[in-house]
């Protein structure tokens, strides 16, 4: 792998991670543990991901928030609790990435790893408060179903081509980057509308 592949795969791991850390991991496990996900030997770090106790733990993770995440508010209840949780697991998935024998790539992959998974949580989370608005629970499954796509979606690019991936992953840091500021100023705008 390049190292544009291994940008890609690292960024595209971390913001998942900061959507769905629990089937980030299960996939990339599974798909590791079943060979088809082959890594280069730099990337040896990320083969604990294909450890059956891992995927188990994280498949159970996967579903429990499979659930949360329909039922309103308790999808924001879930998502206050991982909003440590999340940025955690994305730089420590980025910086299993990239070389260990490079301690400054090893800084800069966990800085921007952590990065990235917080601001992808931070859009989903704040997205899914505005969604908990609404008085009707259809908007919050179909939010909630879009996003399990696009997760696995772009697990599936990041595994296939690391380096399309990178570019999607740069594109979501801008959506994510809209979404945290129309989320903002929505929640703004409710506040001074009940007062």
């Amino acid at each position: 792998m390049d190292p544009l592949q291994l940008i890609g795969v690292a960024a595209s791991l971390s913001l998942l991670a900061g959507w769905r850390l629990y089937a980030t991991v299960a996939a990339a496990g599974l798909a590791m543990r079943f060979g088809l996900l082959q890594l280069p030997a730099q990337v040896h770090g990320l083969e604990a991901l294909g450890n059956p106790w891992v995927i188990g733990v994280a498949i159970v993770g996967a579903l429990a928030e499979l659930f949360a995440d329909k039922i309103a508010w308790l999808d924001s209840l879930w998502d206050g609790v991982h909003t440590l949780i999340r940025p955690v697991g994305g730089a420590l998935l980025a910086l299993a990435v990239v070389d260990a024998s490079d301690p400054v790539w090893q800084v800069v992959s966990l800085l921007l790893g952590g990065s990235a998974a917080l601001l992808s949580h931070g859009a989903k989370a704040g997205a899914r408060a505005v969604v908990n608005t609404s008085p009707e629970p259809a908007s919050n499954v179909a939010v909630s179903t879009a996003e399990d796509v696009l997760s696995f979606g772009s697990l599936w690019l990041a595994l296939t081509t690391p380096a399309v991936a990178g570019v999607v992953a740069l594109a979501l840091v801008i959506v994510a980057a809209a979404l945290l500021v129309l989320g903002w100023r929505v929640m703004a705008g409710l506040r001074a509308w009940f007062r």
